[in-house]
């Protein structure tokens, strides 16, 4: 079955920098794209950031756009999400989503299959 694991979470000062990762298995990486999300107490899921396997585009949302960066291992079937300059307002669990590489990258309705998510939160 397919399965997404995240992992690289945690506790860090704002400023500071996290490697998030998720690992798939289960599923043929080079048709789907891997999205990451958040969600934050009492707000609503998110996207952050995604990256079409095959080809290789990204996509970012506006407030993080040039201190995340989302990458792909094609060996380790793992994507990266790199967060620097890393700002209270980013504490969240983030979750990592795969969906048909031919979907919005941008909504979660364009993913089937979720992680079950890991904490970041970052101190003032």
């Amino acid at each position: 079955q397919v399965q997404l694991v995240e992992s690289g979470g945690g506790l860090v000062q704002a400023g500071g920098s996290l490697r998030l990762s998720c690992a798939a298995s289960g599923l043929t990486v080079s048709s789907y794209k891997i999205g990451w999300f958040r969600q934050a107490p009492g707000k609503e899921r998110e996207f952050v950031a995604a990256i079409r396997w095959s080809g290789g585009s990204t996509y970012y949302a506006d407030s993080v756009r040039g201190r995340f960066t989302i990458s792909r291992d094609n060996a380790k079937n793992t994507v990266y999400l790199q967060m620097n300059s890393l700002k209270p307002e980013d504490t969240a669990v983030y979750y990592c989503a795969a969906g048909p590489h031919s979907s919005s990258a941008y909504g979660s309705s364009g993913y089937d299959y979720w992680g079950q998510g890991t904490q970041v939160t970052v101190s003032s």
